[in-house]
């Protein structure tokens, strides 16, 4: 058991990245000698030096690393990206033993991060805590193997079904305790998307006013450029995607993506957010955009609030669940929070 309890402290290094490291997936590593912990470290920020790196410049006497093992939960990379290959760091410091979570499935590394380290005579167990690490990065695991963003839809509906008033005037559902919360999912994913009336009714500004950290790309639906461009989402305070059937246009942090017609709208859109390398999507709306991914399939989990006391009597109906797994409850003050996984 000594192997998975390094490797779950390096999972606990890993997780402190979320929200900063992507598109790059969250890792961690720890450096051991003869059973002491002399090195951490992890992925603080997309761009900046990756886990091993920042574990191994936190051991004060380099000498000790040939006789260390080093516990890293994806496979070190064999690449040069915007920082150098880090199986040749461990290489360089003449590293013989090597646990690893998980292999990474970016073609850039696949396995070549491995050779690297046992060609250079580094002894690499791989597997350990295998599943924990396949949950913490299960975004950037689909993304390398499905071609496409991870996919979150989020909806608040009152206790009677509904999410909006007749007029699709905004109401407010959910307490503060589910707004905080979801200010949080604004961080740790890389995009939020809405449709065209949502953008129009509740003129969301869909940044992280309510928690610490980045904001997402904002990302809007408006297939016939309808929109009014006083709406917040046009302010280009953040960087903006238009999806529309009219213009292909770049200002700044406002981006006009012109899409085909003819051609099913989300396989295209989940396509151009691929090559735009976004890792995972937040959905927040509104109920035909909820329904339109759901009715496809094209998603991966969904978070439903709904509301103990408020009732509308009437109204726009909220999304209907298709294919889900409820796999967790949780109240939230007057909220309910439903979890689901589409496993399908």
């Amino acid at each position: 058991m000594i192997n998975e309890i390094y490797m779950q402290r390096a999972l606990e290094l890993a997780i402190l990245g979320n929200g900063y490291a992507n598109p790059n997936p969250m890792v961690g590593c720890v450096v051991v000698h003869n059973g002491q912990i002399i090195g951490e470290g992890w992925h603080r920020q997309h761009g900046g030096p990756h886990a091993e790196v920042n574990a191994i410049a936190a051991v004060q006497d380099k000498s000790l690393l040939p006789e260390s093992k080093v516990y890293v939960t994806l496979e070190p990379c064999s690449h040069f990206g915007k920082t150098p290959p880090c199986a040749d760091l461990l290489i360089k410091y003449g590293v013989k033993d090597v646990i690893i979570c998980n292999t990474d499935p970016n073609p850039l590394v696949a396995g070549r991060g491995i050779k690297k380290l046992q060609d250079a005579g580094a002894i690499v167990k791989t597997g350990v805590l295998e599943q924990q690490g396949l949950e913490l990065n299960k975004r950037f695991f689909l993304f390398h193997t499905q071609k496409r963003p991870f996919i979150l839809l989020k909806w608040a509906e009152t206790t009677d079904g509904f999410v909006a008033g007749p007029a699709c005037e905004q109401v407010q559902i959910s307490g503060p305790l589910a707004q905080r919360l979801v200010h949080k999912w604004r961080t740790e994913e890389q995009a939020i998307m809405v449709g065209t009336r949502t953008a129009q009714f509740d003129n969301p500004r869909l940044t992280t006013r309510h928690w610490s950290g980045k904001n997402p790309l904002r990302i809007v639906i408006d297939r016939q450029l309808q929109l009014l461009t006083n709406l917040h989402l046009f302010d280009k305070s953040q960087p903006t995607v238009v999806y529309n059937y009219k213009k292909q246009e770049e200002q700044e942090n406002l981006y006009f993506v012109r899409l085909q017609e003819n051609e099913p709208l989300l396989p295209q859109i989940l396509q151009d957010l691929y090559q735009r390398n976004v890792l995972s999507v937040l959905v927040e709306g509104g109920p035909f955009l909820l329904n339109s991914f759901i009715e496809a399939g094209l998603w991966d989990e969904a978070m439903v609030f709904k509301s103990i006391t408020n009732a509308l009597g009437q109204g726009i109906e909220a999304p209907v669940m298709k294919g889900g797994t409820l796999t967790q409850t949780q109240q939230l003050g007057s909220d309910v929070l439903f979890h689901y996984q589409n496993k399908s």
